[in-house]
């Protein structure tokens, strides 16, 4: 018989038996056959618990890798905020910004047939004046009928407007301006690109249609003049107008009286009227109407009584009450003079002063 490990019929012939047989510690007994149970594993049991025979090629990647994309899109957001920040930014770029246009000015003294007529209350010659109904102040300046434009808003329309207004009223009926010692309340208002031409203005004033302080605003002597009566009369219109689609025009025109009297005399020295008609036309793109700014373009102003011989382009000297207009003409004119402009001058209609 074979032994407890051999087969039923002994160990075949030509393989190894005894202790030369190296598989005897695998092979197992019936019982141990019989008593193990078998399992088959599923197709998906296979193909999720045990590894695939085949590994699985990794197919090439086509096109821009992660981190390529992510610094593309970081790119882009820059430059899209860039572009945003440039538009939105309250600060211009020199490049960006449009030019302002300069200032053409116009200033005409008118100069009185005979002496001035005054009296010692004000109100008295305001009464007996073609301003007898004109209001006292910024009041004088109602606001018009407004509404927007093909390209301008109502708001903006407004703000044009107010812009206007507040310039004609600061370079006007600002005392500090019309003495002459306050400037910054009138320049704050102006286009930074008309900055240099209004300083140029009052430090090298010229008669050129470019450098006459007085055709920035209205300013007296006051080691000369003085003001009788605070209340100063106007009366004025505003229109506005557009005239492209980034463009708005506000047109003023003020006419302004003051009450005058020699400075430092008596509070019942007889005064009289001067008066000053301006017509002035402001320009306003987006950036002017944002940041609460005007370009003035052009302005016109008649003032009088005046001498036609005096000066009027740095401050004007009006002629006070029984005082009469010089002899002679304007200054000469140099019609070779290219940068120069042609010197004027009329006479004051009898009817515009007071009847006393």
């Amino acid at each position: 018989m074979g032994g407890r490990g051999d087969p039923p019929e002994g160990t075949p012939e030509g393989t190894p038996s005894g202790a030369e047989d190296e598989y005897r510690s695998v092979v197992f007994d019936e019982s141990f056959v019989r008593a193990a149970r078998l399992q088959e594993y599923s197709a998906r049991e296979r193909m999720t618990d045990h590894t695939p025979a085949v590994r699985r090629r990794r197919s090439p990647h086509r096109g821009l890798s992660r981190q390529a994309l992510a610094l593309l899109l970081l790119i882009a957001l820059a430059f899209a905020t860039a572009i945003f920040m440039g538009v939105r930014t309250p600060y211009r770029s020199p490049l960006a910004e449009r030019p302002a246009e300069p200032l053409r000015m116009t200033v005409v003294p008118l100069a009185p047939q005979g002496a001035v007529p005054g009296a010692a209350d004000p109100r008295y010659l305001y009464a007996h004046s073609p301003a007898a109904h004109f209001e006292a102040g910024a009041e004088g300046i109602p606001w018009p009928a407004h509404r927007g434009t093909a390209h301008f808003s109502d708001s903006q329309v407004v703000a044009a407007l107010t812009y206007a207004r507040e310039y004609v009223v600061a370079s006007s009926l600002d005392p500090e301006v019309l003495t002459g010692g306050q400037l910054d309340t009138v320049r704050s208002l102006l286009d930074p690109g008309q900055l240099d031409q209004f300083d140029q203005s009052f430090e090298h004033p010229a008669a050129d249609g470019r450098h006459a302080p007085t055709g920035w605003l209205v300013r007296f002597d006051p080691a000369r003049t003085e003001l009788a009566d605070p209340r100063i009369r106007v009366r004025g219109s505003l229109q506005t107008t557009e005239t492209d689609a980034d463009t708005l025009e506000v047109t003023a025109d003020p006419t302004v009286v003051y009450a005058l009297r020699p400075a430092g005399a008596a509070a019942g020295a007889p005064a009289s009227l001067f008066t000053v008609r301006r017509e002035l036309r402001f320009r306003f793109d987006r950036d002017d109407l944002r940041l609460h700014q005007v370009q003035l373009v052009a302005t016109t102003v008649q003032a009088g009584p005046l001498s036609c011989p005096g000066d009027s382009t740095v401050r004007f000297h009006p002629l006070l009450a029984g005082q009469s207009a010089s002899a002679g003409g304007p200054a000469g004119t140099d019609p070779y003079a290219t940068d120069g402009a042609p010197a004027l001058c009329g006479a004051l209609a009898p009817g515009a002063q007071p009847k006393v």
